[in-house]
């Protein structure tokens, strides 16, 4: 035994050094399963997939284009450079902040991404999302899988796994409130459990679970918490974020009288079972829309856009190798310095549609950017960049 030791240890030859330095390394992929709970969930994880399949080359219908299309070239935004901090105020919330800019247009011959931690490969070469499709109603559900390549809907049937489609038999929803969405998740627990088993089954090496939902209705806040403790107690070593969409600040604005009551029901279990919580503001969307984009009266696909972009940015490292943030645990590890601590709140720079604008950036502009929104009350903070730059010329002094 101590020869065979000894004859491993060995030096290899240089023949054999470049033999072994030539051998390609297979890195494996660290699956998320996407879990989109409610109304809200699903719309903005609908627009979510619409991101990536335009960044990831993948058409509608799931078949893989001949080169990636770059969706700056759709929406004339795409999420290139993301800053994430976290802040000391609360004892329990972290902020998170953002940048970002659109790369050149010259076309890619080829790209190193990594579809399988969000997408996986059917039998006859179709892309589907890791995503699950939860709702007590059918309505939003219905508009998603609808067979359409119409500029409102363009998907197609097959883009997504109808068996990981939940829609309640009686259709009725959870009425705005948490109790009903809570108990209803209770109810349909062995169905939707088996969901998730299946899904993780089908992965390599599951790293974590991203949940997208609203805390101020029915189904996403209700159910949502009780799916939060189910992951938690079914999967205790498996990472859980979520990107939570809070209420407007203005009641008058709402029309669910009940939903502060549902956010301080949801909050607590966001606070106990969620490892990161990115928090996404109706208020200061709406705020976005109105005073940069210019937009008088914007609508909700609008909005959903603008979240779909800051899911697309934060999600960079995990789809596109890198030397650092290659996986979730490690890009929060950087952010979240106590368990409590793991409220990250997002932001966007520069914010425009169009390409004079961001001719005339560049990425030193862009981190005095991120630098005058941060301040001096961050406690962590994490950046990532994708294009054509050098890791001198994106770093934040």
């Amino acid at each position: 035994l101590w020869r065979e030791l000894n004859n491993f240890r060995a030096p290899c030859s240089p023949r054999h050094k470049q033999q072994r330095n030539t051998r390609p390394i297979l890195v494996m992929p660290r699956e998320i399963i996407t879990l989109q709970v409610g109304q809200c969930g699903n719309q903005i994880g609908g627009e979510f997939w619409k991101q990536l399949c335009l960044e990831h080359g993948i058409q509608p219908d799931g078949k893989l284009r001949d080169l990636p299309v770059d969706s700056d070239n759709e929406h004339g935004l795409m999420p290139i450079h993301s800053t994430y901090t976290a802040h000391p105020d609360h004892a329990g919330p972290n902020h998170m902040q953002g940048s970002s800019s659109t790369p050149s247009n010259a076309s890619h011959s080829f790209i190193d991404d990594r579809k399988d931690v969000f997408f996986y490969q059917s039998d006859d070469l179709h892309y589907i999302p890791r995503a699950l499709l939860i709702d007590l109603e059918p309505r939003v559900v219905n508009k998603l899988l609808a067979n359409t390549t119409s500029n409102s809907s363009p998907y197609h049937r097959s883009l997504f796994n109808e068996e990981n489609v939940f829609i309640a038999k009686d259709g009725g929803g959870a009425g705005n409130n948490w109790a009903s969405g809570f108990r209803q998740g209770e109810e349909h627990h062995e169905q939707v459990i088996d969901m998730i088993d299946r899904e993780s089954d089908n992965s390599d090496s599951l790293e974590g679970f991203v949940l997208c939902h609203s805390i101020a209705g029915g189904t996403g806040s209700g159910m949502g918490s009780y799916l939060l403790e189910a992951l938690n107690d079914h999967f205790p070593k498996k990472m859980t974020q979520t990107y939570s969409v809070f209420p407007n600040w203005d009641q008058t604005q709402s029309d669910v009288v009940v939903q502060p009551y549902n956010s301080v029901l949801t909050l607590k279990r966001l606070t106990l079972n969620a490892d990161a919580v990115v928090v996404l503001d109706n208020t200061a969307l709406n705020r976005i829309a109105v005073d940069r984009l210019r937009i008088p009266n914007p609508t909700v696909d609008q909005l959903n856009s603008l979240v779909a972009t800051i899911m697309a940015a934060s999600t960079t490292t995990l789809r596109y190798p890198g030397y650092m943030n290659n996986d979730l645990i490690g890009l929060m590890a950087s952010l979240i310095p106590t368990p409590r601590c793991h409220f990250l709140m997002t932001g966007y720079t520069p914010l425009s549609i169009g390409d004079y604008y961001y001719q005339n950036q560049n990425y030193q502009n862009l981190n005095q950017n991120a630098n005058s929104s941060v301040g001096n009350n961050a406690t962590t903070a994490a950046a990532s960049s994708d294009g054509d730059a050098s890791n001198a010329d994106t770093t934040i002094p």
